[in-house]
């Protein structure tokens, strides 16, 4: 229960500082350092992102504590994501078809990690449709890691179940 909360806690941080962050990218910052950041930014999510999946992997019996670094990957990812869509849309309003707010942009992100695509706000601009298609990328690693771990600590209890009926613990041999 207390990493339930713990995730509704690290949820609601990063919603909070998303609406909250004070957003103006500065004039006269030339596209070049705005793409560079923009890489520098989804280099740090593979780098934790990996971290999480090593971690993960290091200690397979305590897979419920990796999900939850999992959880918060996707979080971060999600509005890493939606703060790039609704920057490129305030640098250039022929980005996207109906974005225009920071919650349209969560929406569109959300949607995207998702697979959804309902279609009422797209991008239409070459930057936008990279950044789109980096999230796909990246969601596709994130929620293919998210099931490999699902599956794997299902194995793990199904192989402790048939070791162990009814939670009865064989002694270990005399000898």
């Amino acid at each position: 229960m207390i990493r339930v909360l713990r995730s509704v806690a690290t949820l609601g941080c990063v919603v909070l500082v998303y609406y909250t962050l004070p957003l103006r990218r500065p004039d006269g910052v030339p596209d070049v350092i705005a793409a560079v950041a923009f890489a520098a930014g989804v280099g740090g999510l593979v780098w934790l992102t990996t971290h999480e999946i090593r971690r993960f992997v290091a200690h397979l019996g305590e897979a419920r504590a990796r999900m939850s670094g999992l959880l918060t990957v996707v979080y971060v990812v999600v509005m890493f994501f939606a703060l790039t869509y609704y920057l490129l849309e305030r640098a250039d309003p022929e980005q996207f078809s109906g974005l225009e707010t920071r919650t349209d942009a969560l929406y569109f992100s959300v949607v995207t990690l998702g697979t959804v695509g309902y279609g009422d706000v797209h991008p239409v601009g070459q930057e936008a449709r990279i950044a789109a298609m980096v999230q796909v990328v990246f969601d596709l690693v994130v929620i293919g890691a998210l099931l490999a771990i699902a599956s794997s600590q299902l194995a793990h209890r199904l192989e402790v179940a048939r070791d162990h009926p009814l939670g009865v613990r064989k002694p270990p041999p005399h000898g």
